[in-house]
């Protein structure tokens, strides 16, 4: 029986009435400086700071830490977490500025906050912020291992901002290479693993010099080159890919997707999916695919966008539905 991402645990649809349950309850909206800009429901919030916009996301790092823990190798599992969150902001074209940290662990262990901490380092350096403080809970009877999460500040001038509302039919979509799964999808991830009988010391069958736990922990790739091609080039719209896939390019516009020439998945994506039997609408559904990022931009600057990026043009903007060649994501 093919796996699917509900059938590892995560069902987005039931996921998406809870959030939209909880953020009906979130009616009061301050008024003057720090008024809010956007709705909920954007990749980052955005409150009114004068000539400028104050804005702020949080994410964490999800079940990939349980591989952490598996491999005993933690150390890039915090990169991961700024990434997650600095990615949200450069997707409305925001400078990240800063990062609190918190971390829930049922037992504090002196080896693994040294390890979580070298990668929270990391990708602070990556990503050219602060880490200005956090949080640490020891949670024995809630938390088994530990769970990471953070939350960043950034800033823009509110006449940069970039919503997606100015996304057209025919702008071009550039896509940009991801790292791997970087950190979304890992409970579909560990089911295959664990149904197809594998450890995840086991050498990686596409590349038998790393381990399958190797391959699984390269961290989330952090695209700060978005905020120099936001100065260069008129923007219309950006999305960070991560948990739904694909899907989350409905969270930019009303417009659609036609993507003709994706970029080639990593070999993880198609060991994946050929263990899992998952069909090919499950893992565009779930996975990055790739395809980490994706810029919206006329077409007549689109080659030098995507050469600046290391990207390439992967298709246009239609008037609905996403679709992959003949695909439609729903």
């Amino acid at each position: 029986m093919a796996l699917t991402y509900a059938k590892s645990g995560v069902d987005i649809e039931k996921e998406n009435k809870a959030i939209a349950a909880l953020a009906r309850q979130l009616t009061y909206k301050r008024s003057g400086m720090g008024a809010p800009l956007t709705d909920v429901g954007h990749y980052a919030g955005l409150i009114d700071f004068g000539e400028y916009a104050l804005a702020l996301t949080t994410d964490g790092v999800g079940s990939k830490v349980l591989i952490a823990n598996e491999m005993k190798r933690w150390n890039t599992v915090g990169i991961d977490c700024i990434a997650m969150n600095v990615n949200d902001l450069l997707a409305m074209g925001v400078e990240p500025l800063a990062f609190v940290d918190y971390i829930a662990i049922s037992e504090p262990s002196d080896e693994i906050m040294r390890q979580i901490g070298e990668g929270l380092a990391k990708g602070a350096e990556m990503s050219r912020i602060t880490i200005v403080g956090g949080e640490t809970a020891s949670l024995p009877d809630i938390i088994r291992g530990f769970d990471l999460a953070g939350t960043c500040l950034g800033m823009v001038k509110k006449d940069r901002i970039i919503t997606g509302e100015r996304i057209e039919i025919g702008d071009a979509i550039v896509g940009l290479p991801s790292a791997g799964v970087h950190s979304n999808g890992y409970s579909l991830v560990r089911r295959i693993i664990k149904s197809a009988g594998y450890r995840y010391g086991n050498p990686f069958p596409c590349n038998t010099d790393t381990t399958i736990g190797d391959e699984l922990l390269i961290p989330t790739r952090i695209y700060m080159e978005i905020l120099d091609a936001a100065s260069r080039f008129d923007l219309h719209g950006l999305a960070h890919i991560t948990g739904s896939g694909l899907m989350k390019l409905h969270r930019i516009t009303k417009y659609g997707f036609n993507i003709t020439d994706p970029l080639e998945p990593q070999p993880v994506f198609r060991f994946l999916q050929e263990e899992g039997g998952v069909e090919d609408l499950e893992m565009y559904k779930t996975f990055n695919m790739g395809m980490g990022f994706v810029v919206v931009l006329p077409r007549g600057e689109a080659m030098e966008a995507a050469k600046m990026l290391g990207g390439k043009i992967v298709g246009e903007i239609i008037d609905k539905g996403i679709y992959v060649r003949d695909l439609e994501i729903k």
